[in-house]
């Protein structure tokens, strides 16, 4: 942004890094020929002006289509709605429209009709939020000939940027901090990628702080968490509950409140997604934050780089969970 404020054009980024606007051109277009002195100068007056390219214009030169066809699922849940909220802002914020349809996850043919729908019109990419295995092995048999991304994910075999993995690890941690040996993980399903990987990062970090691990399998709902908290074996010698979400967390309170369990007296219980009512429960709730606008804003960054073949953002921009300790969770 210029000083008086009119949005900056790539000749004021030129002007400022003192090159030419061919320079700045083949820079913005991923062309690596360019020596690192001049590449940071012009990287600096980009960020020093706020520059954004203008993606509407280029694409419509190139008679490309500036839609991006989103597949949703679970939108009534904090998650999934918090990265649709991140990426539709970030596509707009590179000259693209978000086209968000509900699709049932488990639905073969839901997500086959709207898959064929977005190819037949010509989006420019297409971004799966709803990450279950079944969406997955539908994307990875179609021959679909547009780019394509599963919510936020990178090919990282070494697990370092393991969103869902580091937030169930983090939980371990802290209740293994506070003592705990023994803890029940209700997961969110069994077919969900996300629940999954919580579960892998807790059941790992358990085995190395000496916690032995129970799994209860939910549905990402408060009537989950509460079903299973009714049915909690409460002489078995758990301690501690980790839920995979606040929402089932706060069935699971509400449950053992019902039978004189009280949290953190009797047992700690945590979740994740910090939602706004987490705060304000009785007890306010111990959990794990993702910043899942991030992640929205970073699944549209790699679809996008695929669809212009440029290279791939690093994953290390998505903000690491942490942990939020409150008052439902106790040393023992």
């Amino acid at each position: 942004m210029k000083s008086d404020g009119r949005p900056a054009t790539i000749y004021d980024v030129a002007r400022q890094a003192g090159v030419s606007h061919q320079t700045v051109t083949r820079l913005l277009s991923g062309f690596e020929g360019i020596r690192p002195a001049t590449r940071a100068r012009v990287e600096e007056a980009i960020a020093s002006l706020e520059y954004r390219p203008n993606r509407a214009a280029r694409l419509l030169r190139t008679n490309r289509s500036n839609r991006i066809g989103a597949l949703a699922q679970e939108m009534t849940k904090s998650g999934p709605s918090m990265v649709i909220k991140g990426a539709s802002r970030r596509a707009h914020e590179v000259g693209y429209v978000l086209d968000i349809v509900m699709v049932d996850g488990y639905d073969d043919n839901s997500i086959l009709d709207v898959l064929t729908t977005f190819q037949h019109d010509r989006v420019a990419g297409i971004l799966a939020t709803a990450q279950t295995e079944q969406m997955q092995q539908i994307f990875l048999s179609l021959p679909i000939t547009v780019p394509m991304q599963m919510g936020s994910h990178v090919d990282d075999p070494a697990g370092r940027h393991d969103i869902q993995a580091k937030t169930g690890q983090l939980a371990a941690q802290h209740l293994a901090g506070l003592g705990h040996r023994k803890a029940l993980v209700i997961s969110g399903g069994r077919d969900w990628m996300s629940a999954q990987e919580r579960l892998k990062g807790f059941q790992a970090e358990g085995l190395r702080s000496g916690i032995e691990v129970l799994v209860e399998y939910g549905d990402w709902t408060p009537e989950s968490g509460y079903r299973i908290g009714r049915g909690l074996d409460l002489d078995a010698g758990i301690t501690a509950i980790f839920a995979e979400n606040d929402h089932m967390a706060l069935g699971a309170i509400r449950a053992l409140h019902e039978r004189g369990c009280e949290a953190p007296r009797d047992i700690s219980i945590m979740g994740v997604d910090d939602i706004l009512e987490s705060r304000y429960l009785t007890p306010p709730l111990t959990t794990v934050a993702i910043d899942f606008e991030a992640e929205g804003r970073f699944a549209i960054d790699l679809l996008v780089s695929r669809v212009d073949g440029a290279e791939r953002p690093g994953p290390e921009r998505v903000p690491a969970p942490r942990l939020i300790e409150r008052e439902s969770t106790r040393a023992i």
